[in-house]
């Protein structure tokens, strides 16, 4: 057993403590019933994407001073987690949008922002993938992921800074009840070391894709070539 399959394991074990906590401990909200239990996996995905596009912004400013290979493939590595997360944040505020505000979406600020955020990290995975290999294309990734990193805050800060129907803090000002903070922070801590373990197995990938031979290469017919005929 490698060691990436027993942190994939333990990461599994630890989202199904989670998953437990959620169903069987956190008491049932009073006003949203079963659909708040949504709120921790939405909540510590988003959160867990931020900490994934932040590590593309540190990423990709070592890699435009440095040119570190490295940091370029944690890069690929983290924005490729932070879409996937992006993806289960926007599926699980829809699923609760649907009983509680009547429609899986609305254009509210919070939605509509963590929408523009999973467009910009998408754009810079296509441009990873459509782009030729090479200095010129990482470097254009690594201004698209530096740049892109400015609409966390705007995602963060959207529902105090305009007037939104999406639900206002409730972790700083204290609005949980123990019980329902409690399962919060270990979803929160289970989901981001899911999120560390699938960064880490994405970097291993993409050493082994650096170091694949190139399939055009692969691919290129080789030549015998003649010996050159004894002068008559």
């Amino acid at each position: 057993m490698t060691r990436y399959t027993k942190l994939a394991g333990v990461a599994v074990l630890l989202m199904l403590v989670a998953a437990a906590l959620i169903f069987f401990y956190a008491p049932e909200d009073y006003l949203q019933r079963v659909p708040q239990r949504i709120f921790y996996l939405h909540v510590s995905s988003a959160i867990a994407a931020f900490g994934c596009f932040g590590v593309v912004l540190v990423s990709s400013v070592f890699y435009l001073r440095n040119g570190s290979l490295t940091a370029d493939r944690l890069a690929r590595a983290a924005a490729l987690v932070g879409v996937v997360l992006t993806t289960v944040t926007l599926v699980m505020g829809m699923l609760w949008a649907k009983p509680i505000w009547g429609a899986f979406w609305t254009w509210d600020a919070r939605p509509t922002s963590t929408l523009v955020l999973w467009i910009i990290y998408a754009g810079y995975l296509l441009l990873r993938r459509l782009a030729d290999p090479g200095r010129q294309a990482a470097r254009w990734a690594a201004i698209v992921g530096i740049f892109g990193f400015i609409d966390v805050p705007i995602v963060y800060f959207s529902v105090t800074w305009w007037r939104t129907q999406h639900p206002g803090p409730v972790i700083l000002t204290n609005a949980l009840p123990t019980e329902m903070l409690l399962t919060f922070l270990v979803t929160m801590a289970c989901t981001l070391f899911l999120a560390g373990v699938m960064i880490a197995i994405r970097y291993r990938i993409e050493v082994l894709l650096d170091e694949a031979p190139s399939p055009a290469l692969a691919r290129a017919p080789v030549v015998a070539q003649r010996e050159p005929e004894p002068a008559r």
